[in-house]
């Protein structure tokens, strides 16, 4: 169980991490894969919202998602999609990616091979993952303009969700390591931390919140 003051912390790393970027339309969808799908759900909602003629959804797996999503995260997301009334002539797979870069890379190529021609794109990740998905198109494909969508849930109700709140700690805590580190490997644009956001990380990984941190 976390301390109150863990939990203040990694709201400060929530809070930072979503950009909450006015969600409008765009020529395509990237749904980044994950082991939540909850991206799925939100991608099917803005799909029928019109807010896009076409969605990419993304990825084989990682040890995270292996034996969740056996056949790959791309596949069962759009198998999720088609479910909630997605047709499947408005979905594209890729199902190779091992990282951010290579997601937004491969679907790029995806869209480009089908004919899509992509002038905006929106990206729909899980919350904590909007801002280091916006620094990586940013990099990879900086000539389109980009939109980060995510299920508008607070910290409290996605841990629900997750049910594991130190793998939710975890993960924010691995994801803003790579936020600050992968500027340096020209991996993504590089973004302010705010100094209290940077404390709070600090503090977070010298109390044990850090099976999700990079490796090499």
């Amino acid at each position: 169980m976390t301390t109150e003051a863990q939990w203040r912390d990694a709201k400060l790393i929530w809070d930072y991490r979503q950009l909450r970027h006015e969600p409008r339309p765009c020529s395509a969808a990237i749904c980044l894969g994950s082991h939540d799908l909850g991206a799925a759900t939100l991608a099917a909602r803005q799909y029928h919202a019109g807010l896009f003629p076409v969605l990419v959804f993304r990825g084989g797996n990682s040890p995270t998602t292996a034996a969740l999503y056996p056949r790959g995260e791309a596949v069962h997301f759009r198998e999720h999609a088609l479910g909630l009334g997605v047709p499947a002539d408005a979905i594209l797979l890729e199902p190779n990616a091992g990282n951010t870069g290579q997601n937004i890379a491969f679907s790029r190529e995806v869209l480009r091979v089908a004919g899509v021609e992509v002038d905006s794109v929106m990206l729909i990740a899980m919350p904590y993952r909007e801002r280091r998905a916006y620094a990586t198109c940013r990099k990879v494909w900086p000539e389109v303009a980009v939109v980060c969508a995510s299920d508008p849930l607070d910290f409290a109700d996605y841990v629900k969700t997750i049910g594991d709140e130190k793998l939710v700690i975890d993960t924010m805590v691995g994801d803003l390591q790579r936020v600050i580190e992968y500027p340096k490997s020209d991996y993504a644009i590089e973004q302010e931390v705010p100094d209290e956001v940077l404390a709070a990380y600090e503090r977070l990984l010298r109390s044990g919140f850090d099976s999700r941190l990079l490796t090499s």
